[in-house]
């Protein structure tokens, strides 16, 4: 099961903060996206599948969940 993924500040295993905007379904193949942006930079609007953004990573012999939610909710 796919764990719900809310508005918010979200990190990546990497390091940099993200704000999650809601969801959005692709138009071809009804694939739920995550609507973000990155809280640096440009601040551009970015769409990603939700379930790579609720997946594991492994680097460096560790594993990580690739976004974990930093605004009060984990």
């Amino acid at each position: 099961m796919t764990e719900e993924i809310k508005p918010g500040k979200y990190r990546h295993f990497k390091g940099k903060e993200y704000e999650v905007l809601g969801l959005a379904t692709h138009s071809e193949t009804l694939e739920p996206m995550v609507v973000y942006r990155p809280l640096y930079g440009e601040r551009g609007l970015w769409v990603r599948p939700a379930s790579m953004w609720n997946e594991t990573v492994e680097r460096d012999g560790k594993r990580f969940r690739r976004f974990v939610r930093i605004d009060g909710e984990e």
